[in-house]
């Protein structure tokens, strides 16, 4: 338990932000000491990101009813800047950084050093390794940012908040798009922080982790506060939080399937593409798997071990240059040189990256629901609004959508909502074989056994499904046999009887084939 004499750093009382048709926030407060690590937990639409935009001043004073309490003083922020100035940095799920310029210049973008009016590019360096000596990250600062991973990228956004003299480091879902090792060097990098005396509000679906580096935790449900648990005190783990978050227990956290598997329908025999821009370099080798019908397979793999972009490829060649290789589908050689080809042909692919490739941010629900298959709906070439309508209300009825409408704009939906409507999309596509990419990503646990359910469901129609995910325990609990690859090439294949971690791990890590 924090010590009586820690300060109180934050107090958020009786937030309530309201938007057209729903009360995001109703209520709620949280209080957060100083170098603690408060976590807020709470399902998909919880409104943990929204509570969060109101204290970084996204959503400004004057937009929402409560006060906020910071070093004991009341705070009207008007915008990022104002709260930035207070020492208040948000860190956003979709990172805030530009890809061409370089890591020095996005740490000092908008903050620069300056000299009579011009930047002064000297200090900007020494600081610059400075701040990256202090994340733990060896590069060069001119670096362009597009040329580095997720996980580093993630401590340019730290450094940069470093530069910002902060106190108060908001992360939402910091980890969503990390592998395991640099999910584990950013959590240390947090406590490292806490021990400088700064504290951190951080937002995460991966309960263990929470269990692992926070101090108290903050569950918000529908809207409201349920309650705010101190971790070592309480001897809160993951049931518990659990429980906080969806209101009851969850006595597994994969739904009971009994699998009904068929034949094989779709093969790939030596599969091989080229990257996009580096000829050199492949980024699939001569893979060759099979996928029955009624069957999950699951594909497990290190990042950057070619899992994405095997997929891609496949689903109309809408990744790197290929090179050769065969698809049988319903014992047919089939090719699929665009993705229009791929849907026809009853292939589905759900992307890794709903944002920039699942999406039209600028659509609303029933036009994306309904998008990868508008002929089933059209006559004449004209989209049949009602029935477009009728389709979407459909879907997000059975997937739970929450939203106050299929009017609503997808952007404005939380992270898991928007996974559901684009999992929707494919569902209407009604696709032989849907390929799943981090179909959970940045879900919360209620969320993804729905989910569980619906993938299962598919199945037991006779549809072939397959599952990308980084998280090897997702991929042991829903998949019926699992691959794996490393660099480019498929590994091994194990059934589900015989894999466990350590089993997949060995064969992600292995350059041969196993058996």
């Amino acid at each position: 338990m924090l010590p009586a004499a820690s300060p109180i750093i934050l107090q958020m009382r009786s937030i309530t932000k309201e938007f057209p048709g729903v009360k995001a926030l109703s209520e709620v407060s949280i209080t957060v000491r100083a170098s603690e690590i408060h976590a807020i937990c709470g399902e998909n639409g919880a409104g943990k990101s929204t509570l969060m935009k109101v204290l970084s001043g996204v959503y400004p004073f004057g937009s929402y009813d409560g006060d906020i309490v910071y070093q004991n003083e009341v705070c009207q922020f008007k915008d990022i800047r104002a709260s930035e100035e207070a020492g208040i940095v948000i860190i956003h799920q979709e990172l805030a950084l530009i890809p061409e310029l370089s890591i020095m210049e996005n740490i000092f973008l908008g903050n620069e050093p300056t000299r009579f009016g011009v930047i002064n590019w000297a200090q900007a360096r020494i600081r610059a390794v400075e701040l990256l000596a202090r994340v733990g990250l060896i590069e060069d600062p001119d670096t362009p940012v597009k040329e580095i991973g997720v996980g580093k990228q993630q401590l340019v956004e730290i450094a940069k908040a470093l530069n910002k003299s902060v106190k108060l480091l908001i992360l939402d879902e910091p980890t969503a798009a990390l592998n395991e090792a640099d999910s584990q060097h950013l959590l240390d990098l947090i406590r490292g922080l806490k021990s400088k005396g700064i504290s951190s509000i951080m937002i995460s679906h991966k309960l263990n982790e929470i269990e692992q580096v926070a101090d108290s935790i903050t569950i918000i449900r529908d809207g409201k506060t349920i309650e705010t648990l101190d971790v070592k005190a309480d001897g809160v783990d993951e049931d518990r939080i659990i429980k906080g978050m969806v209101g009851r227990t969850l006595e597994s956290r994969f739904p009971d399937h009994t699998p009904k598997i068929g034949e094989v329908f779709f093969e790939v025999k030596n599969w091989t593409v080229r990257h996009p821009q580096v000829q050199d370099r492949l980024v699939c080798k001569g893979s060759s798997f099979n996928v029955r019908r009624g069957e999950i397979v699951g594909f497990a793999g290190l990042m950057g071990a070619g899992r994405t972009e095997l997929a891609r490829s496949l689903f109309g060649r809408s990744y790197g240059n290929y090179i050769s290789g065969t698809i049988i589908k319903d014992g047919k050689e089939v090719t699929l040189r665009n993705v229009h080809q791929a849907i026809k042909h009853g292939i589905g692919y759900l992307t890794e990256d709903r944002k920039s490739l699942g999406l039209n941010l600028l659509d609303d629900i029933k036009t994306t629901t309904v998008a990868a298959n508008l002929e089933s709906i059209s006559k004449f070439s004209v989209v049949d609004v009602t029935e477009e309508y009728a389709v979407a209300e459909k879907y997000r009825k059975q997937l739970r959508t929450k939203t106050p409408s299929v009017d609503e704009g997808v952007s404005k939906l939380s992270g898991g909502n928007q996974q559901k409507v684009v999992l929707a999309k494919w569902m209407f596509a009604d696709p032989d074989l849907l390929i799943l990419d981090e179909p959970t990503r940045g879900i919360d646990v209620g969320a993804k056994y729905e989910i569980y359910g619906i993938i299962q469901e598919l199945a037991n129609q006779g549809k072939g499904v397959i599952v990308i995910s980084s998280e090897l325990p997702e991929l042991l609990g829903i998949s019926d046999r699992i691959y794996t690859i490393f660099e480019g090439a498929i590994t091994g294949v194990l059934n589900k009887n015989e894999a466990s971690q350590e089993t997949l791990m060995k064969r992600m890590t292995a350059v041969k084939k196993t058996a």
